[in-house]
């Protein structure tokens, strides 16, 4: 009979690996190890495989650390939002105690490989999960500003490459931080403005103001402005060894601006339909920029 019962209350493997993937946000992560690649091709003239290898490995491991840490501080509100309320913790299929070994665990994995490449690559990866974790996570319920704080731990990725391959931080790896960084507020108020009343519900602040109106959106087209010109701007030679061709600054202002074409249609109508273009305009712009600064790249 207790053997009926032990069997009965077994959580199937595929359960398990799909709330891992849930706790860890795969999806999220291998974007974040996208960003990281594209970073470390743009650094390099000959790519050694074995730090490649390492640093997608170990910006996996940072990021679904940061996803797992925040998933573990947010579990009540998690259960509030119709998005979040199936995560693994919210649900109880996964325990606090289990998350949060897991979390330590791809903290200290990951943090292990990445300094593995140098220490720098290691201080930036350790500075992303404090700030997600520590700062971003507990002032979403605090202040709009909270989108400014995640933007950081956001921009690291696209730089670590960088710092990745060169062992510094320099000019152009500030660059592409600053790339990643304008880009995040279009895309996240983005989809504040689509979760806006869900994320009332669980008392987060995740619009201008706190708003969903004008404001907001006016904001979202500064902010858009702003990305693109940092994006072209390396044309102009004034970012050490990163620079592109005029070609390649006219397809990254083209698709920036296919952006800020759903930002204004976003302040004419303030609809939801609007918004959601306007993110998925955001990840297909974050995309094909990286993959073609690094085609330029080996245009040079």
């Amino acid at each position: 009979m207790n053997s009926t019962v032990v069997s009965e209350t077994k959580v199937p493997v595929n359960t398990i690996l799909s709330d891992l993937k849930q706790l860890t946000k795969v999806g999220l992560s291998l974007s974040v190890v996208f960003s990281s690649v594209a970073g470390y091709l743009l650094a390099v003239d000959v790519i050694n495989y074995t730090i490649l290898f390492l640093l997608a490995i170990g910006g996996f491991f940072m990021v679904g650390a940061s996803n797992a840490f925040n998933q573990i501080i947010e579990r009540d509100t998690d259960a509030i939002m119709k998005r979040t309320m199936n995560r693994p913790l919210p649900t109880g299929r996964m325990s606090v105690n289990f998350a949060m070994f897991i979390a330590v665990l791809f903290t200290v994995l990951g943090l292990s490989i990445l300094y593995s490449i140098n220490p720098k690559t290691a201080l930036f990866g350790a500075v992303s999960i404090f700030l997600y974790t520590c700062a971003y996570t507990p002032l979403k319920s605090v202040t709009p500003l909270t989108v400014f704080v995640g933007a950081i731990p956001g921009a690291i990725p696209f730089m670590l490459g960088w710092v990745a391959a060169t062992g510094k931080f320099g000019i152009e790896a500030g660059f592409l931080f600053m790339i990643q960084f304008f880009w995040q507020f279009p895309h996240f108020w983005a989809i504040g403005w689509l979760q806006f009343e869900e994320y009332k519900k669980a008392g987060f602040s995740m619009l201008p103001m706190n708003t969903k109106d004008k404001k907001a959106v006016k904001q979202i087209i500064l902010y858009t402005v702003i990305m693109i010109a940092v994006s072209i701007a390396p044309v102009l030679k004034v970012t050490g060894d990163f620079y592109i061709y005029p070609l390649t600054a006219v397809l990254v202002g083209f698709l920036g601006l296919i952006m800020l074409y759903y930002a204004i249609q976003l302040h004419k109508t303030e609809h939801n339909i609007e918004a959601r273009k306007l993110m998925l305009a955001s990840v297909l712009y974050i995309t094909v920029v990286q993959v073609v600064y690094v085609v330029d790249k080996f245009l040079h």
